[in-house]
């Protein structure tokens, strides 16, 4: 028998999915290379989660997002503790689902040191 994570209920769905959508936007087949160029700009790993959302990567590379006059970290602070596991561990697996020619392309992004 395979894991099967466990279901948590989510607390604050409207910004929960809200959010959701702005990852998924941004990590979407035709926005994906633009994104990790923004990483790559601002010298940031791609799996340093608080230093994407503090830098306002989400912001320079989702137009609606940047036309919202919200923020993606603004967001993630509204969520519960719980909400706000779930959506590191969704951003995780999303950048794990990059085409692997993009990954080996900007290879320095995820490497861990």
């Amino acid at each position: 028998m395979g894991f099967e994570q466990a279901t948590i209920k989510v607390e604050r769905e409207k910004e929960f999915e809200e959010l959701q959508g702005i990852i998924s936007r941004a990590l979407s087949p035709g926005t994906t290379e633009r994104f990790l160029k923004r990483l790559s700009k601002d010298n940031l790993r791609v799996r340093d989660w608080d230093s994407v959302l503090a830098k306002g990567v989400f912001e320079k590379v989702d137009e609606e997002l940047a036309r919202s006059g919200k923020t993606a970290q603004g967001l993630y602070q509204s969520l519960t503790v719980s909400d706000q596991a779930q959506m590191r561990e969704f951003y995780l697996s999303k950048i794990e689902q990059v085409d692997a020619a993009l990954r080996h392309r900007f290879k320095k992004l995820y490497q861990y040191y």
